[in-house]
């Protein structure tokens, strides 16, 4: 019997594609677009999942949670869907019962996680489901990737906790699966944690579970992160997020190796390996008291820097064909390519957004294309093209030149990974001439 998932979404496009992917990967699914259908879908027949918006034209989905819990008196997972201005309400909506959030734009790798975890955590067995294969990525074969896979290789095989750096959308999570797959630790599972997320009122039942009665919505025992991911690897995404004090309580669970679910009195034995990723100078964080100068040198055992796009930009063709190929699966489409005239449009761009941000595009032009090729009319709106690019070898190159301010300035703050202080050194300027230049030019961090 297939697993029957409720989808309650407004926007009629966004649920039908959910559900079309929802489908293909085995499941049976019901798609509701308004808070009162969803209420006689759910009394004439039981889900084993239901995945609603937080937001309904008659309701929201902490109300539907409610009704369900109350009325229906049923322990089904929720998981909100909510845009990026949300999160703090799905958080909220966590508290009261939700199994697990999602950020909209929709990543389906992630919701396929958290549909899995979600499941799972009922004791329904999830076979039916399509998991497509970690290993399917594109490589690059640009010199800087060949310089970061070396890295990888050489630190895979050790119980080195690996802290990856780099800007956001660089695919740092892809690397930390790449390093997790070549581990001692392959044959366990392999499980992200969003920092983000994790406020300090949330995070000990996220990560270290708790027992059933422990407070208010804990209907169920739960395991946390750290014991799912027992004998395989835990990864925390944007580690530079976490909630100060949420730190000594993870770093506890680091050195120690072990972790006490909320509401017990014993501890449990636990043997992960720990990748942590972020896009902030921890250091300067540090330097601030905003993060733990000794869990920074706990998760720092071993680093290295994913490159950002226009580093190496011998890359895109490779990376743009498989976007296409991704999309046309996800989307059920049959685009071949696309066209001269709006590859070179992409490559002029600047792609602050490194691979996310590309990923975005294609999908976006591959769903509204008509025709074997994507064309330049397929295209979104781009920013003004990028211009040359700004390449320093030593400080004195960093010096501003009028005709490229912007751009320099960019470059030094993305250099600094957006230490002000620093990125002022390298222009060659001080701290408030930098702030004055980047409220001239618009520039946001």
């Amino acid at each position: 019997m297939k697993t029957r998932i409720l989808v309650v979404e407004d926007d009629a496009a966004f649920g039908m594609m959910i559900q079309t992917w929802l489908k293909k990967n085995g499941y049976e699914v019901v798609l509701s677009t308004r808070y009162e259908q969803a209420k006689a879908e759910i009394s004439s027949k039981p889900f084993s999942l239901i995945l609603t918006d937080l937001r309904l034209p008659d309701g929201d989905g902490i109300i539907l949670m409610s009704w369900v819990r109350e009325k229906m008196k049923s322990t089904v997972p929720f998981i909100v869907m909510t845009g990026y201005a949300e999160v703090q309400t799905a958080v909220s909506a966590m508290k009261l019962g939700a199994f697990d959030y999602l950020k909209k734009p929709i990543n389906p790798s992630v919701l396929e996680e958290k549909i899995v975890a979600a499941l799972a955590s009922t004791g329904e067995e999830t076979e039916q489901v399509y998991v497509p294969s970690r290993n399917q990525w594109v490589r690059g074969n640009s010199p800087a990737m060949q310089r970061l896979y070396k890295h990888v290789e050489l630190v895979a095989p050790t119980k080195f906790s690996v802290l990856i750096l780099g800007e956001s959308g660089t695919g740092k999570e892809y690397i930390a699966r790449m390093i997790h797959d070549l581990s001692q630790n392959r044959e366990g599972p392999f499980i992200p944690v969003d920092c983000g997320s994790l406020s300090k009122e949330l995070a000990p039942s996220e990560l270290f579970g708790h027992l059933k009665g422990s407070f208010t919505s804990a209907i169920a025992d739960k395991k946390g992160v750290f014991e799912q991911a027992k004998g395989g690897t835990v990864f925390l995404d944007e580690v530079g997020n976490l909630p100060y004090e949420v730190q000594m309580q993870l770093l506890r669970a680091l050195q120690e190796q072990k972790v006490r679910p909320v509401g017990s009195a014993t501890d449990i034995n636990v043997d992960v390996r720990i990748i942590a990723a972020t896009n902030e100078n921890l250091e300067t964080a540090i330097e601030e008291g905003k993060f733990r100068q000794d869990l920074f040198h706990r998760i720092n055992e071993f680093s290295f820097e994913v490159p950002p796009l226009r580093e190496r930009l011998e890359d895109f063709d490779e990376l743009t064909a498989f976007f296409i190929r991704q999309a046309n699966e996800e989307l059920g489409k049959n685009v071949k390519g696309i066209s001269a005239n709006a590859m070179q449009r992409m490559r002029e761009q600047r792609w602050n957004g490194n691979l996310r941000e590309l990923r975005n595009v294609v999908r976006r032009c591959v769903l509204f294309s008509e025709g074997e090729n994507i064309e330049l009319d397929d295209l979104p709106v781009f920013g003004p093209p990028n211009r040359k690019t700004v390449v320093a070898t030593d400080e004195d190159d960093w010096a501003l030149r009028p005709d490229h301010e912007k751009e320099q300035i960019e470059a030094a703050l993305q250099k600094a990974r957006g230490n002000k202080t620093v990125a002022a050194k390298l222009l060659q300027i001080d701290r408030k001439t930098l702030y004055n230049k980047m409220h001239l030019y618009g520039i946001e961090l």
